[in-house]
């Protein structure tokens, strides 16, 4: 029988780790920050990027170890197997290249001996075509009027990272300017509200609808797909003779999708030459440097600024690839901190704090690319895993966050913080008769913070303080040690985007190759799916038929006998109002 590879917690270099932690642990942060040999190999400087980490945990011998450790895994030809192409998610046997997306063309990147850069720039070229023509009016809506409004209808990576995207960057100046008079839009919710919320104030000749799914059978995306395509029906039904006769013009004119199934989007409407195609060596949570994103992006900014973005993810993979010490290399270095904090430290939680409203959709982008990422209790090569993987990922920008789970960060459980911030604001602002600007007031609670989370307040100190009350300083102490690491970049660009963006996807890789994992798959997705499903399927019964709910829940092979009551009730409440 083939020797399985040893998992992550039985390697020699983690038990080290662990073993170096129990003795660490006792030093607070207080004396470890004081300590400036320390603090000057504990940071790393790119061309527009300051990453500090001083405020973790950890001293020399730590970074030696985690040294260790990275050789001990292999990192750096995990790293390299992965951008070379070769098959890396073991479990649907594919290759592993979002990379790929945002590489020059005078890479090089084979799957098997298919150079795929070819491929690649060939569908960029048709995306910039198509984005072109529409943003110069070449391709109008069905009546003639220019398209204007772009509504992306996807759920999960086909809308999370292009809204991070495009709320990151719409403010700053070249693209507020290159996007004016146009907007994006984001349907991925199969709820109808959300349909209504978007829709309500939308000029249906005005509006091109993006639909973002690879097969083309995702069931929330393909019903709001055809949601939207009855909305367009309805709305111009009264202005034309024959709404038969022209529904595929209609469909054609203000419908576009991303997908590999053209048998399917011809069944749709969807002209061909509006079908953009993507491959499978790319995870959803990772597609929006493919059609999926660069399309509605494209539409949004137009191609220099799309370019830019690509630029700066491409930035951070070379620097990832060619950076061979760890101590230099940001994302290899985010991610062996990640997995010391998650599985050393046993710290569940890990708050993302962007000090930048333009971040607000970050976190919620992150989530998805570590969680569904790292999510996992089995090793890449099917051992099970005796402990959990991967950290519970939440966050909100700063300052709103610290008037809402800042205390518990501050007294209750240990969570592991994460500061984002830029040094010039996208939009300044000074207050008439106000000693600081509004960036200035954010940014001193950037750097406040990590020092508030490390020091804390002693007891001695609050006795020191005469403005204390003596009846309130027990609820008043701050333990500290709490761990943090802060990022500062120069400016919020769609450049620095990318370069954020590829920063956390490649953490989110180093913490799967240290836990022995299979990153790129998301199986626990699929069992939802398919209880979805059948669910879905009783529905479609239920409500053809006049008799009771009960009878049919014995077809229901996988759910539970409380859920089936439930069913039960709903179906009875909801026949009492809808007639289908």
């Amino acid at each position: 029988m083939e020797k399985k590879e040893v998992v992550f917690y039985e390697r020699n270099s983690v038990l080290a780790l662990k073993n170096h932690w129990e003795e660490l642990k006792s030093k607070h942060l207080r004396d470890l920050l004081n300590n400036e040999e320390r603090n000057k190999r504990l940071v790393i400087q790119l061309d527009n990027l300051f990453f500090d980490y001083t405020h973790q945990r950890m001293n020399e011998q730590t970074l030696e170890l985690f040294k260790v450790l990275a050789d001990d895994i292999q990192l750096w030809d995990k790293i390299e197997a992965m951008f070379s192409g070769k098959v890396i998610n073991k479990s649907e046997n594919r290759s592993v290249l979002h990379v790929a997306l945002r590489a020059g063309k005078d890479k090089k990147i084979e799957v098997g001996e298919t150079n795929v850069m070819t491929e690649v720039h060939s569908v960029l070229d048709k995306v910039f075509k198509f984005a072109t023509g529409v943003r110069e009016g070449n391709f109008l809506g069905y009546s003639g009027k220019r398209l204007i409004n772009f509504v992306v209808i996807g759920i999960g990576g086909s809308y999370l990272g292009i809204d991070f995207v495009y709320e990151a960057i719409r403010h700053h100046e070249e693209c507020k300017k290159a996007s004016n008079g146009l907007q994006l839009k984001f349907i991925p919710n199969v709820d109808p509200v959300d349909f209504v919320r978007v829709t309500e104030d939308l000029d249906p000749e005005e509006t091109l609808f993006i639909v973002n799914s690879k097969t083309f059978t995702t069931a929330e995306t393909m019903l709001n797909a055809i949601t939207c395509r009855n909305w367009l029906f309805e709305k111009y039904s009264p202005k034309i003779k024959s709404l038969e006769e022209s529904k595929n013009k209609i469909v054609a004119c203000h419908m576009c999708a991303v997908s590999t199934s053209l048998d399917k989007t011809d069944s749709f409407g969807i002209d061909r030459d509006k079908v953009f195609p993507f491959w499978d060596w790319v995870g959803g949570r990772f597609s929006v440097w493919s059609a999926i994103g660069i399309l509605p992006l494209s539409l949004a900014f137009g191609t220099e600024i799309v370019k830019q973005f690509l630029a700066g993810g491409e930035n951070i993979d070379d620097h990832f690839v060619k950076t061979k010490d760890l101590e230099k290399n940001v994302p290899a270095m985010l991610g062996v901190i990640g997995f010391y904090n998650t599985f050393v430290q046993e710290m569940e939680s890990r708050a993302l704090l962007p000090y930048s409203q333009c971040l607000h959709k970050f976190v919620p982008h992150i989530q998805q690319v570590s969680m569904e990422s790292n999510g996992k209790d089995v090793s890449i090569d099917g051992v099970p895993l005796k402990y959990p993987t991967g950290p519970i990922i939440f966050g909100e920008p700063g300052t709103n966050g610290q008037h809402s789970f800042y205390q518990l960060i501050h007294q209750g459980r240990q969570i592991a913080c994460e500061f984002i911030a830029f040094i010039q604001p996208l939009i300044p602002v000074l207050v008439p008769g106000e000693s600081v600007t509004n960036h200035e007031e954010l940014m001193s609670n950037f750097f406040a913070q990590p020092d508030a989370l490390a020091k804390g307040i002693t007891m001695a100190e609050l006795e020191a303080n005469p403005g204390v009350k003596e009846d309130q300083r027990v609820f008043k102490v701050f333990k500290g040690n709490r761990s943090s690491l802060s990022m500062l970049f120069d400016e919020i660009t769609p450049f620095s985007i990318g370069q954020l963006l590829a920063i956390y996807e490649h953490r989110v890789a180093v913490e799967g190759f240290l836990f022995g994992i299979n990153s790129w798959d998301q199986m626990g997705v699929e069992l939802g799916k398919v209880l979805a499903k059948e669910v879905r399927d009783f529905f479609i019964e239920a409500f053809k038929t006049k008799e009771g709910a009960e009878q049919g829940t014995s077809k229901l092979k996988s759910t539970t006998i409380p859920t089936k009551r439930m069913l039960i009730k709903y179906i009875e409440e909801r026949k009492k109002k809808f007639k289908p």
